[in-house]
């Protein structure tokens, strides 16, 4: 093994030769990948095998290792070197080579008929290749002489082997297609001269299919052959008898999941509706499975009613419209629509009992569109005989989202129940379409059904009944407008009758009032019925999501009704907050809840209440600002900032003025707020101990995180009405940013240039903070940006969106060249900043004298980075950005960039050693030619950037 070793490390160190490329050697290699157990040597051996694959002596020494004695590993390397020379390398093949080439490959696959599967797939798959490539012109009838090939006669192997072999040719040529990188123009030819080869394939695989002594492997193959060869398009007329038949292989269990392949994939061809007379022929046959489908799912068989599903569901789901409009026939598509009723209500708790039931859910979707895309009067006709179908199938939906028993439940793996909730939400997404189909009447259907339910003192009723009937309501009150609905008032008035003695009710109660949130808005006399519910759950740690999500809409959508209730609002959730009872991301959208609640209050009572929701933490973090750092009180400091600025998030009085101008109902009007902005008064109180943290964790970005965060939310919430802060968190910034230069800081600096740069009174801070900033970070630049991704793509984003007001009176001088050099960073977003920048700056040139300068100074910097770039520096998922820049200097500095180019594009070897003159030019010509059409420069610069990296006209490029 030793020597294995140091002949592959020996290879990998120097280029391949000839010489090199002994078959021992390549041997070694192999064995090294396949039974070396240190991974270093098999990542070695595989790399210098990769390039043996592809070297030109790859076209002799694959020949020798599909050489009998050679073990079936050897063997498969030969012939997948064989597949990759002719797929990726077919230019290098002389066409009077071809028909060489051909036969070599049908010796060999007829040799390994009964040998090794897998080298006689990789065989099968080369020949597969090269037909592709030689069809139409030098290969016309590709696949009648395959057939014929190996239809005679001769040599040593046996009829069922040759069989065999060609039915694996037959199959992955298809395949073979599907994932080939021939030319745009190519696959079209191709495609057709391989569907017009279905009438020698058709033929043979119906003989084998009906020939009663085929046996099973050959069927199962025939099969396979089918579900390949249809996703060329065939026509399903000409594949029908092929689809009787297999139906007909249904019944035996060892083709049972081939057959259900090929007639899925059969009747699943988008172009297969054409042939609506096949599709009626099929509608019986599927009808038939009936009885096996039935027996299956008595005898717990899984699969077997699985696949029969994925039959009935495919012809329905891909061809509901055209077999509706066959009305003679309603009949035979109304049983069919019954038979996969069926399937959805197949008994069992899904994903454990039972799979099958999530298949059919995009049918009822489907069928419902079609129904209601008629026009009306047939519409009308269709909705009589389709809408009980569809109440039924709510009865059958809501039946399948029931919970298990409590100790089930239990014994599921958490990834169960994790299937299980999505699948509930499929469901619940299929009760809001069908919704559309039954309107308000589905809603009284779940009112009555839930009357009765909680009404009935039998036994029999189950908190999983209930539960069921709520998730319905929730399902369509969540996105449908309910609040001309008659039984929402009865449903509200049912909701405290409920006796929830069960988490997953409880929950559900919690969500369904949530979505009638916007309901109880417009009749906030139904809040007293329900909001006590909600403040009890709070406390319960099983309910946190719901109860608080729910806490939090009634908040944002009643917030003028609840001034009533506000202080027993704000006295339990400050209990459950100091009980700690929430995760901390429930605790941030319960401050949220609490910021939409106080904003509807008048000024006095949001400060007196402030002052009692947030003294605690304002003690707690003086205590935490007092104590020498350590990870725990870290965490408490970043906890308690995360709730004031989640709070100031959505305390907002100035919606108030909005909301209650003219138009507003009277019950919602408030008075007009005066005086200083209550979340203004809590942050100037608290200023001075946000700078004592500051002082102590200035070099923890996720504590300075949070600290901007505060600010930045209420700047973003606040807007005009932070002016008065605006100073003094100015002068803060500019210090913080100075000491210890962070991303968040940078960011806030932008929101505050957004907003106040703009006004006289508060441009002079603002401008300080700016040039600041800037300054700090172009030390940066100079010093070297390579270790501050962030800061750079946060920089560069301030930049682009607020620098020009400062351009005219810019002290500091303004230089391109530290920019270009972020067009270099290996950080998408960070280039993509950039890129955004030179976007905005490039069109002012012409207007602002001070830009159209350093243009013309640095312009030719900005070039040679972008060139550099597109020459193979940078990541082709960037080359729109950089297109985009290119774009831009044509439009507006056409005269520069036509000498820059010139000059740039003259230095040898630039931007790429693979291009030559004559592209260098082609290329320029086509960018300067194009001074409106934007999508064609990214196109050019598509095309250019291949042809630098060696990649153009390969497979690498093919998807590009």
């Amino acid at each position: 093994m030793c020597a294995i070793q140091v002949s592959v490390r020996k290879l990998n160190s120097s280029a391949l030769t000839a010489g090199q490329m002994e078959v021992p050697v390549r041997s070694l290699a192999l064995h090294q990948l396949y039974y070396d157990p240190n991974i270093e040597n098999k990542n070695l051996a595989q790399k210098w095998l990769m390039q043996a694959q592809v070297s030109p002596q790859a076209w002799q020494f694959c020949w020798v290792l599909l050489r009998p004695e050679k073990v079936p590993e050897i063997q498969y390397f030969g012939a997948s070197a064989l597949h990759t020379k002719i797929s990726r390398y077919w230019g290098d093949i002389p066409a009077e080579q071809y028909d060489t080439l051909k036969m070599q490959l049908f010796s060999q696959i007829a040799h390994f008929a009964s040998g090794s599967k897998i080298v006689l797939t990789r065989l099968c798959v080369a020949l597969a290749s090269l037909a592709l490539n030689m069809m139409p012109e030098a290969w016309p009838g590709a696949v009648s002489e395959m057939v014929r090939m190996f239809q005679e006669e001769g040599g040593e192997v046996d009829g069922r082997a040759r069989c065999l072999a060609l039915l694996e040719l037959l199959t992955v040529l298809p395949e073979e297609f599907q994932t080939s990188r021939l030319p745009q123009y190519r696959k079209g030819q191709v495609r057709g001269a391989l569907g017009s080869e279905w009438t020698a394939v058709y033929p043979l695989l119906q003989q084998l299919l009906r020939q009663p002594d085929s046996p099973p492997l050959v069927k199962a193959r025939v099969l396979k052959c089918l579900s390949s060869w249809v996703l060329l398009d065939v026509p399903l007329n000409e594949s029908e008898g092929l689809v009787e038949a297999s139906f007909t292989a249904l019944a035996d269990p060892e083709l049972f999941d081939t057959a259900v392949e090929a007639i899925v994939n059969t009747i699943s061809q988008p172009d297969s509706q054409r042939y609506v007379n096949t599709l009626l022929k099929l509608v019986p046959q599927v009808l038939q499975l009936q009885e096996q489908l039935r027996d299956a799912v008595q005898n717990g068989d899984m699969e077997t009613s699985h696949g029969i599903c994925r039959i009935a569901v495919s012809l329905g789901e891909n061809h509901s419209r055209a077999l509706l409009e066959q009305v003679e026939h309603w009949q035979s598509f109304l049983a069919l629509v019954n038979m996969i009723m069926f399937c959805t209500g197949i008994p069992g708790h899904y994903p454990v009992n039972e799979t099958t039931s999530s298949l059919t859910l995009t049918f009822w979707y489907t069928l419902q569109d079609d129904i209601m895309s008629f026009e009306a009067e047939k519409q009308a006709i269709y909705l009589q005989v389709y809408r009980p179908v569809y109440f039924q199938l709510v009865d059958v939906l809501l039946h399948k989202a029931q919970f298990p028993t409590d100790e089930e439940y239990a014994s599921w793996s958490s990834d169960e129940k994790e299937q299980f909730r999505i699948y509930r939400v499929d469901v619940s997404d299929t009760l809001m379409y069908v919704y559309e189909m039954l309107g308000a009447e589905l809603l009284s259907n779940l009112y009555d059904k839930l009357g009765r339910v909680l009404t009935n003192t039998e036994p029999t009723t189950t908190w999983q009944d209930t539960e069921a009937l709520l998730y319905g309501f929730q399902s369509i009150a969540e996105t449908i407008d309910v609040n001309y609905s008659d039984v929402i008032p009865g449903l509200i008035g049912l909701i405290p009758r409920i006796n929830i003695n069960n988490v997953q009710l409880a929950d559900t109660v919690m969500f369904t009032i949530g979505a009638l949130a916007e309901w109880l808005a417009d009749h906030p006399v139904m809040l007293s019925s329900v909001l006590p519910l909600v403040l009890q759950a709070l406390g319960n740690p099983d309910l946190s999501v719901s109860s608080v999500s729910t806490l939090k809409k009634i908040c944002r959508e009643c917030k003028y009704d609840l001034p009533p209730y506000a202080a027993n609002i704000v006295a339990v959730s400050q209990e459950v907050l100091i009980k700690q009872i929430h995760k901390t991301s429930q605790c941030m959208w319960l401050m949220q809840a609490l910021g939409f609640l106080l904003s509807a209050l008048p000024v006095e009572e949001i400060l007196r209440n402030l002052h009692s929701l947030i003294t605690p933490y304002i003690q707690q973090l003086e205590k935490l600002a007092g104590e020498t750092p350590n990870p725990s009180n870290k965490l408490a400091i970043i906890h308690i900032l995360g709730l004031l600025s989640n709070l100031f998030t959505t305390l907002d009085i100035t919606k108030q003025e909005e909301e209650s101008g003219e138009n507003a109902p009277p019950i919602k009007s408030a008075p007009p707020q005066t005086g200083p902005n209550p979340v203004v008064v809590v942050l100037q109180q608290v200023f001075a101990l946000i700078q004592t943290v500051l002082s102590k964790w200035l070099n923890d970005s996720q504590v300075v995180e949070a600290v901007c965060a505060i600010f930045e939310k209420s700047v973003k919430t606040l807007l005009h009405d932070f002016a008065p802060m605006v100073s003094q968190l100015s002068e803060m910034l500019g210090q913080m940013y100075s000491t210890i230069p962070q991303a968040s800081a940078l960011d806030l600096t932008r929101q505050m240039v957004h907003i106040f740069a703009s006004e006289t009174n508060h441009f002079p801070p603002i401008k300080a903070l700016f040039e600041s900033v800037t300054s700090v970070t172009l030390t940066i630049f100079q010093q070297g940006p390579r270790d501050h991704p962030d800061i750079v793509d946060s920089f560069m984003q301030l930049q682009a969106q607020v620098c020009f007001w400062f351009l005219i009176s810019f002290t500091l001088g303004f230089s391109l060249l530290f920019r270009v050099l972020s067009l270099k960073f290996p950080e998408a977003p960070t280039v993509k900043s950039t890129c955004l920048f030179f976007t905005e700056l490039i069109p002012r040139c012409a207007d602002i004298p001070p830009v159209g300068q350093v243009v013309q100074e640095d312009g030719k910097l900005l070039l040679l980075a972008v060139l550099e770039a597109i020459g193979g520096q940078s990541s082709r998922s960037l080359m729109d950005q950089f297109a985009e820049v290119l774009f831009c200097l044509n439009k507006h500095c056409f005269a520069l960039l036509t000498v820059w180019l010139k000059e740039a594009l003259r230095s040898p070897g630039f931007p790429s050693s693979r291009v030559s003159n004559e592209q260098k030019d082609t290329f320029s010509q086509q960018v300067l030619r194009e001074r409106v059409n934007k999508r064609r420069v990214k196109d050019i610069v598509k095309e250019f950037t291949l042809v630098c990296r060696g990649l153009h006209g390969t497979e690498y490029a093919a998807d590009y």
